[in-house]
């Protein structure tokens, strides 16, 4: 059973981000608290340049650090987030599974539609620590849970979400067969894309299409267009 009482792994709380939260507009190296372009009443601690972040961040962990995904409202995220606050009903008194959560976006629309509970999944203690910020500030309660979960199939969630997944093939390959064998046990699974060139079309069905522009990371500006899926039946 997914819990939400598990903690981000020891020295990476949500306050190793405080020095990044800078008041008024952050600079580029720092996140600035603002309003995500197509989830109303939804904001997130952003970066202006996710590059400059990245650096700062490497320099005060002494080390090399992946990508601050977590900085970033990616399309697909804001998709899904969306359908889900749209469609309260999906996620309305169910436990609810955010994999990949990075920033916390999909959970956070998942809590402020009246999800009963709700786990937020990342890899990074970075993303983990962002997504209890992240939460914080929009008065939403959302567990986390360290670690990849991906050879599972989301323990017992009714409802698991993804947002922007399919960004490399072996994400993508893995992540497939997670979706697939949660909806297998009978989970609804939902996830946003913006068409990424690893998505599996044919193994998926559109629920969704939006019409979206210059929103969420820089390198998405051109993309016109975002849909959420689920495993074809």
């Amino acid at each position: 059973m997914i819990s939400q009482t598990e903690r981000v792994p020891a020295g990476v709380e949500g306050a190793v981000l405080d020095s990044f939260v800078e008041s008024g507009v952050a600079g580029p190296d720092g996140l600035r608290l603002a309003e995500v372009p197509f989830v109303p009443g939804v904001r997130l601690h952003l970066a202006e340049d996710a590059i400059v972040l990245r650096a700062r961040l490497e320099a005060k962990a002494g080390g090399a650090l992946p990508s601050p995904f977590w900085a970033d409202a990616w399309i697909g995220g804001q998709a899904v987030a969306r359908y889900v606050l749209d469609h309260p009903e999906v996620v309305a008194g169910r436990r609810v599974l955010d994999v990949a959560s990075g920033s916390g976006l999909v959970a956070i629309a998942a809590a402020v539609a009246g999800a009963a509970v709700v786990t937020a999944n990342d890899v990074d203690p970075y993303a983990l620590a962002a997504i209890r910020l992240n939460a914080g500030a929009n008065g939403v309660a959302v567990g986390v849970r360290p670690g990849d979960l991906l050879d599972g199939d989301g323990d017992g969630a009714e409802v698991v979400l993804a947002g922007d997944v399919f960004y490399s093939r072996s994400m993508a390959e893995r992540m497939l067969r997670f979706l697939e064998r949660a909806a297998a046990r009978g989970a609804r699974v939902l996830v946003g894309d913006p068409g990424r060139a690893y998505l599996p079309h044919d193994r998926l069905e559109v629920v969704a299409s939006y019409q979206v522009s210059m929103m969420g990371a820089p390198e998405d500006a051109e993309i016109r267009q975002a849909h959420v899926l689920q495993p074809s039946r």
